[in-house]
């Protein structure tokens, strides 16, 4: 993978995070009975991270949950010969909630629709809302972030690589084309 260009550093994906956790306790009137799940696995730390600063800023908890679609993925196939299987982890009641979808990437909306699917198994809320740090566009089914980080047009040859800490040895997110 050759790197075309460096979109976000370390600071602005803080900056992004901070501003999504305030616009998501915005438009629910607080945060009362809301809960964030991260598809994993960066979804995973952005939950965190908000649930984290939401902790500071307002001084409540905001409870996260897990979810790997490793399984329910059309393109298995395509991400290893043997893909590892984590597991979800959902420690809370799901029906009449607010459930809060977070993932690092949104593309084609394939991941977000099988995110959904393995929800409801856990019960009916009473709404699911999107958060993504990227919207790249290139929908395939009609899915819309309700937060997002950065929206960043880009060709079907390119690829939103998403970096953080917690997953990898750096924190950035980068335009990468394959050589």
């Amino acid at each position: 993978m050759k790197v075309k260009s460096k979109i976000m550093n370390r600071e602005e994906i803080e900056q992004s995070l901070k501003r999504m956790a305030l616009e998501i306790a915005e438009k629910n009137n607080g945060l009362k009975n809301v809960y964030f799940i991260g598809i994993r696995r960066r979804g995973v730390p952005i939950a965190n991270r908000m649930a984290k600063y939401l902790k500071e800023v307002e001084n409540i908890n905001v409870p996260v949950g897990i979810l790997d679609i490793t399984l329910y993925r059309d393109d298995l196939s395509t991400i290893a010969e043997n893909p590892v299987i984590n597991d979800t982890q959902i420690d809370f009641k799901v029906k009449d909630t607010k459930i809060i979808l977070i993932d690092d990437v949104l593309y084609t909306g394939k991941t977000i629709q099988a995110a959904i699917n393995v929800i409801l198994n856990f019960g009916i809320p009473e709404e699911i809302q999107l958060c993504v740090l990227i919207d790249r566009g290139h929908h395939k089914i009609p899915i819309m972030a309700d937060f997002v980080g950065r929206n960043v047009p880009t060709s079907n040859e390119e690829i939103i690589k998403v970096s953080f800490i917690e997953t990898d040895i750096e924190e950035n997110v980068k335009i990468v084309v394959r050589d």
